[in-house]
């Protein structure tokens, strides 16, 4: 049951009428190894402001058994409908309701989600509420704005532990009775129910005491390094205590690593929920060890931006999100003890480029989204509202200064506290501890769409002497179909001077900080300076804006990327560079040439897995048809002479024996797979480990060179849920057409599939070597995906509109068909958003082909 959509009209006008106290919620999970419904009983004081006045409480719920309202029964066949209890004749002053439901476990990852695991066969469940799912749970007024206090009581089966927001008390006959939480919106109030592992310590300062807890299944406790991850969270209490001037403000911190999670992780208060990919079972690069500590740290800031202080309503969920991907990263960034001090360069790597990608799309609105109603804000988890919102705050820092802005925010946390808020609660308290008009910045920066283009226009004299210098501002036009005006942006950037020393490194020798605005802005250049050998604008990423070299620069930078002696001016011109390649500016065999020569210097793992990704992306798509074997094949062979150059057992090594898996095609390579599998063939240094294992599989499945039997005997190897997954990945990865008929009808014709073997499917599903054996299922695809959005989760519909949708064939047909059914399928808004998002990608990838063929003709 998808549950009602709520408009923000509805929302306002509850919240006019409503103030909601305190929520009393009895669950009785006894039954959850069985599975099946379970019983909830939801008791709600709340007062209205006038009498006589009728409103409506949610729940997603196959049965409702009573609605008493203020001691009167309701008949619940005439108030409760479409996922909706209508509360006819308030009072004035306080109501109190019970409504008593049979409510389902999910195997979706929305509501409370259950989960067995094959390893010791017990059920595990937790639950996940953003955006409106905790009415899957218990009868709820679901809208940020409504805080009140939860108490829950939870029946669970004998030996299982109960975790809350609140901290966990000891059960009586296996009755967990917490105490009432502070006031908190229901979106963050979690429940986490199950035989799981569990490290305790606290953090300690200053006479400050606070319990920890981190939480994983028993399968994964020898795999789980919980001191690294305490040191992490320390050192994120350490630096947002300091920063925001407010202590921690809830009664414990547990951090809990739970399967089948959709998201990275979730800021339930005081008991935050993490994707269990995050205990690392095989080794991983340093990398992924980063991106863990960015999430733990996202989540962390969350407690007091987002819970604490919350948003009024999802307009403003690119605030919560982008404040806590700035923090996250400026914590790492700066903050003493920190391993990943170059985060920075990640950020502008990985974060920044998402949201580039995400800002030309037809889809593209600012980043203060104008959110109407549930589904618009379901689909606005993008790349505008986490990385171009926290770009562009970090554009704020450096605009209003460091210290003026947390002064701002620690004003800002002590006037709203367990309050709501808007944007303009936080521009006032900026504007004050700053002393900038911050009206025009919000304006010009918040409420636009689309992206600027920053470029140096240089003169110089016959001895290569600077006579002018100034930066050139673009606003590109949107992309069709997207709403809004192109807008010139006031930037603060940082412009890099570059000049190659003895040893043939690109060091720095000057820095010019100034503000850019309009068309033109001139650079003051000392007038008789020589000539850079590369000029970078908006060095150290202070800003959010495409930009691009001057001839000269590019010429010096094709040539010596990798030998910037700083890893973050690499990072800009690597984006540069894709930027350019997505654009059609830079031809993909031009993209290619550039990676091989620069990236073998490349000292960063993050850059470098990234560029492995974004090679392989651009072969596949933006390669001309007629060439992309012969780049695929120049690619593999660069991937597998790096494996065998590489360290031994160094984080370069894995990263390429990844790259190499990914694309290996001809006997002898594959062969070399076989073989690192089999244990026939070895790389110094290389551990073909659980999860490289898996990787190799996924090759040579996808090749044809493993049947359904050797899939279930590496299955065997590893009866885990990861083990799974994997498994039916590889089945759907065959290149038959048995294997992909089978795997279509799991995931289309059948919604049995829990939400990580749908993902693993539709993954495994669509193979870039199998475009003519895929072809028919686009038409397939076109015909099935309104009535999969319209009779499943969000979550689940979502992951087949996107992940079925005929990327591959990229092509006028593919382009036509879509407009078609765009046409005639009346499709809902979000479904629409998704499906104009595919479309726009097919077109770039079009365009990107055209001009990879023109560069081998000229």
């Amino acid at each position: 049951m998808p549950g009602t959509n709520l408009t923000r009209e509805e929302a306002q006008e509850r919240a006019r009428l409503l103030t909601v106290d305190a929520y009393e919620i009895d669950l009785d999970l006894s039954g959850a190894q069985e599975g099946g419904t379970y019983r909830s009983v939801t008791t709600v004081r709340f007062d209205s402001a006038e009498a006589g006045a009728e409103t409506f409480i949610d729940l997603v719920a196959p049965a409702v058994h009573e609605v008493e309202l203020n001691g009167k029964a309701l008949d619940v066949a005439a108030v409760f409908r479409d996922s909706r209890i209508t509360l006819p004749h308030l009072v004035a002053g306080s109501n109190e309701l019970k409504v008593v439901a049979d409510c389902s476990y999910t195997n979706t990852g929305e509501g409370l989600h259950r989960f067995v695991d094959p390893v010791d066969e017990q059920a595990y469940l937790y639950t996940q509420f953003e955006v409106p799912d905790a009415r899957r749970v218990f009868a709820s007024f679901e809208q940020p704005d409504l805080k009140a206090t939860f108490r829950f009581t939870v029946k669970a089966p004998s030996g299982w532990t109960v975790i809350s927001n609140s901290p966990t008390p000891e059960p009586t006959d296996d009755v967990w009775s917490f105490e009432p939480t502070p006031r908190i919106s229901s979106y963050i109030t979690a429940l986490i129910v199950g035989p799981y592992h569990s490290v305790h310590s606290s953090y300690e300062k200053d006479g400050q005491s606070v319990p920890l807890g981190i939480y994983c299944r028993p399968s994964l406790a020898e795999f789980l390094d919980a001191d690294a991850i305490f040191d992490v969270t320390r050192l994120g209490f350490d630096w947002f205590q300091e920063k925001f001037d407010y202590a921690y403000p809830f009664a414990k911190y547990d951090q809990l690593f739970v399967p089948e999670f959709n998201a990275g992780a979730m800021e339930n208060a005081g008991a935050v929920t993490i994707r269990d990919q995050y205990v690392f079972r095989s080794k991983v690069t340093d990398a992924a060890y980063e991106t863990r500590a960015e999430t733990i740290l996202h989540e962390l800031a969350h407690m007091w931006f987002g819970d604490l202080v919350t948003m009024e309503w999802w307009n403003d969920l690119w605030l919560n999100e982008s404040f806590a991907t700035y923090t996250s990263i400026a914590c790492l960034a700066y903050a003493e003890g920190s391993q990943w001090p170059h985060s920075w360069t990640t950020f502008a790597n990985s974060m920044k480029t998402w949201a580039y990608r995400q800002d030309q799309l037809p889809s593209t609105h600012p980043i203060m989204a104008d959110i109407r109603d549930l589904d618009d804000v379901l689909v606005n988890f993008d790349g505008i509202t986490y990385a171009k919102g926290a770009s562009v705050l970090k554009q704020l820092v450096a605009y209003v200064g460091m210290d003026a802005f947390f002064q701002g925010v620690q004003a800002y946390f002590k006037a709203h506290a367990f309050g709501n808020t808007r944007l303009s609660d936080l521009l006032g308290a900026l504007e004050k501890t700053s002393g900038r008009d911050l009206k025009t910045w919000s304006k010009a920066w918040l409420e636009t769409a689309g992206i600027n283009i920053l470029r140096p226009e240089i003169e110089t004299d016959g001895d290569g002497h600077v006579t002018s210098f100034t930066v050139l501002q673009e606003a590109p036009a949107l992309p069709a179909g997207a709403k809004g005006e192109p807008t010139l942006r006031p930037h603060r950037i940082a412009i890099g001077c570059y000049d190659l020393d003895a040893a043939g490194k690109l060091v720095r020798t000057d820095r010019i900080e100034l503000d850019v605005d309009g068309e033109r802005t001139t650079v003051p250049f000392p007038a008789g300076t020589a000539r850079p050998a590369v000029i970078l604008l908006n060095d150290d990423d202070l800003s959010y804006a495409k930009v691009r070299l001057d001839e000269e620069s590019l010429r010096v930078v094709t040539e010596h990327l990798g030998d910037f002696t700083e890893s973050l001016p690499r990072a800009l011109c690597w984006a540069s560079a894709w930027d350019m390649t997505r654009d059609g500016e830079l031809a993909t065999r031009d993209y290619l040439s550039l990676v091989l020569s620069g990236v073998g210097k490349e000292s960063d793992i993050g850059v470098v897995q990234s560029l492995h990704r974004q090679v392989k992306l651009a072969l596949d798509l933006y390669a001309a048809p007629e060439w992309r074997e012969a780049g695929l094949t120049q690619w593999t062979e660069a991937t597998l002479a790096h494996l065998r150059a590489a360290e031994p057992g160094s984080d370069h090594q894995l990263a390429w024996a990844r790259a190499f898996a990914d694309t290996a095609r001809n006997p002898q390579q594959l062969d070399l797979l076989q073989a690192l599998l089999d244990g026939t063939e070895a790389i110094e240094g290389l551990a073909v480990d659980t999860e490289l294992r898996w990787a190799f599989v996924q090759r040579l499945a996808a090749t044809g060179l493993l049947d359904d039997e050797e899939i279930d005997a590496e299955y065997a190897r590893d009866r885990t849920a990861a083990g799974e997954r994997h498994a039916a990945a590889a089945r759907a990865a065959r290149p038959s057409q048995e294997a992909k008929a089978e795997a279509w009808a799991s995931v289309v014709e059948s919604d049995k599939l829990p939400n990580s073997l749908q993902e693993a499917v539709i993954a495994g599903f669509v193979q870039t070597d199998q475009r003519e054996l895929l072809a028919p299922y686009a038409e397939k695809f076109f015909a099935a995906v309104k009535d999969v959005w319209d009779s499943r989760s969000h979550e689940m519909a979502q992951q087949v509109a996107i992940g079925l949708y005929p990327a591959l064939h990229v092509s006028q047909e593919t382009l036509d068909a879509t407009d078609a059914w765009l046409a005639s399928a009346e499709p809902s808004a979000a479904l629409r958003r998704l499906m104009s998002e595919s479309r726009s990608g097919v077109e770039r990838a079009l365009k990107a082909r055209s001009a990879d063929a023109e560069a081998a003709t000229a």
